[in-house]
């Protein structure tokens, strides 16, 4: 009788297990990630055409792209409402996931803007 209860509760016990595996379905989770990567990019072209208006160049513009993206990370993470496990299956996802896209979106629009800051010698030619 002990063995057929403790095998109702083994069974018990791995449906309960079953049950709190996390599911995560294929189109929200595709859908979540395109949010990711149009957001990241979006802002890396913003913050490229800032940091060439600002005139940063070197260094200066690499850690404005950092800032930049740590604060998209902490946005996307608010709009997650900070559970990030209900709409992501690692935090990896939001922190790391179209970095160097972003960053090549960045560069370029780096390069683009920054003749067209007053101290460059496009403006001076223009005078």
């Amino acid at each position: 009788m002990a063995g057929h209860n403790d095998s109702s509760a083994s069974e018990k016990k791995s449906s309960q297990a079953v049950d709190d595996l996390p599911t995560f379905s294929a189109e929200n989770m595709q859908s979540n990630m395109k949010v990711i990567y149009y957001s990241r990019t979006f802002l890396s072209i913003i913050g490229g055409v800032i940091a060439g208006i600002l005139g940063f160049t070197g260094f200066a513009g690499f850690i404005f792209y950092f800032l930049i993206m740590a604060v998209t990370s902490v946005g996307l993470m608010a709009k997650a409402k900070f559970s990030v496990h209900s709409y992501f299956d690692s935090w990896n996802r939001i922190i790391l996931d179209g970095f160097l896209g972003g960053l090549m979106s960045f560069v370029l629009f780096w390069t683009y803007a920054t003749p067209c800051v007053p101290h460059t010698s496009c403006a001076k030619r223009d005078e």
